[in-house]
């Protein structure tokens, strides 16, 4: 079963994020980890590069169970029209004409565009294509390859930025006392609820976020939201203040969650490179007896809603996709009741991927476990409480990314 779409963009940008001489060396390691994986069930690859000058790919490294294709064979970009999609479509399915390829069990082939994009007689074309092989290859693998694709682009990305990081030292500084300065006071009180939230950053400034939104002088509904670039650094910085400052701009004018996602969709998507995203939640608490609550789940982490006097959590399943690639993607919402007493848990994957030192994962069911042992304590002290496990688990541990919570108590 592949894994999901989250998760795999992870995977693949941990297995790239180890420093390496050249770009090629760095696609051909990653490539042959993919193949080797076998949560991400692809059973070969190939990686062609661009030659400018003659408008042609080459191939310049292949893996896994494939019938091997000689190295430096090379395609004519002409003969492949469906190429010159590649930067609108990021990922196409062909049926294979040239002869060679068919006789080596190529019929239906897949091709991923990898790095930067360049110039060619007028049109654009990425410098690298992978093609991948699995048992069956069909539309349904559209979405999976195209996050590989996008994890790909943004490990190659990220080597770049590191290579320049150390000029950038005291934008940085900076950078991180506006971002201090923009995120909100940690409590909150409205109505019947009492909530806090923190975020840390894993770096000087880091892509989680998370807000209080509400109309100055209405005191019936309150907007909160949490967020979690998937770049890195200064560039998930940048998302996450530019996703944070539209919703706060939005929601001033806007009072459908649905019609606000959408143009905040399709402002990211315009904004920034088109293999990154953010995942979102946004819930909406009213003053109703009843604890009406409004949400809407754009492919974030799913929150735990824990109910007083159970022990059974409720978990609120996203409601549509993230925010970035799918610019005509409209945004469901979907609604609870928050009855008084209740716990509502939200955090980002920083949480429950953190690791030990075996690599192991501490992991929703910790999570929730902790959750309840620590239900009687106040939304600051159980933060707290939350984050220092999380620590304490992960301290050994190899890897390490942007943690934020939001504990919201309905007052009985």
């Amino acid at each position: 079963m592949a894994m999901h779409l989250r998760r795999l963009y992870h995977t693949i940008e941990t297995i790239g994020s180890q420093r390496f001489d050249s770009e090629e060396e760095q696609l051909k390691h990653v490539l042959e980890e993919i193949v080797r994986h076998e949560g991400i069930d692809l059973k070969g690859g190939r990686l062609w590069k661009l030659v400018v000058t003659t408008g042609m790919y080459e191939l310049i490294h292949q893996t896994g169970s494939t019938d091997h294709i000689a190295l430096g064979h090379r395609i004519q970009v002409t003969d492949y029209p469906i190429l010159f999609e590649l930067p609108r479509l990021h990922t196409v399915l062909a049926e294979e004409d040239n002869q060679y390829l068919r006789d080596r069990g190529i019929h239906t082939y897949s091709v991923t565009g990898i790095g930067q994009k360049v110039d060619w007689q007028g049109q654009r074309l990425y410098k690298y294509i992978v093609a991948f092989n699995a048992d069956n290859i069909g539309q349904d693998t559209t979405a999976r390859l195209n996050i590989i694709g996008a994890a790909l682009n943004a490990s190659l990305r990220s080597q770049r930025v590191e290579r320049k990081a150390h000029r950038l030292e005291m934008d940085l500084d900076q950078a991180s006392e506006i971002q201090r300065k923009i995120l909100p006071q940690h409590a909150m009180q409205f109505s019947s609820y009492d909530m806090y939230g923190v975020s840390i950053a894993d770096r000087i400034v880091g892509g989680d976020f998370f807000d209080y939104l509400q109309v100055e002088g209405d005191t019936e509904q309150l907007g909160v939201v949490i967020g979690d670039a998937t770049s890195k650094g200064m560039s998930a910085a940048i998302e996450a203040l530019y996703v944070s400052g539209a919703l706060r701009l939005g929601y001033q004018y806007q009072s459908r969650i649905g019609v606000l996602l959408s143009h905040v969709n399709k402002l990211f998507h315009k904004t920034f490179a088109d293999d990154h995203f953010i995942s979102l939640f946004y819930a909406e608490l009213t003053d109703s007896v009843n604890g009406l609550m409004v949400y809407a789940n754009c492919g974030h982490n799913n929150p735990i809603l824990l109910r007083a006097g159970s022990d059974r959590p409720e978990f609120l399943k996203a409601t549509g996709q993230v925010l970035g690639p799918f610019p005509e993607e409209s945004f469901k919402t979907d609604s609870v009741h928050v009855g008084p007493g209740d716990l509502l848990l939200l955090y980002t994957d920083g949480i429950t991927e953190a690791s030990n030192s075996q690599g192991d994962l501490y992991g929703e069911d910790r999570l929730v476990q902790r959750l309840i042992a620590g239900r009687a304590l106040s939304p600051k002290e159980l933060t707290q409480h939350l984050l220092d496990d999380v620590q304490t688990y992960s301290t050994q541990g190899p890897y390490s990314d942007d943690r934020t919570l939001i504990v919201i108590a309905r007052r009985p």
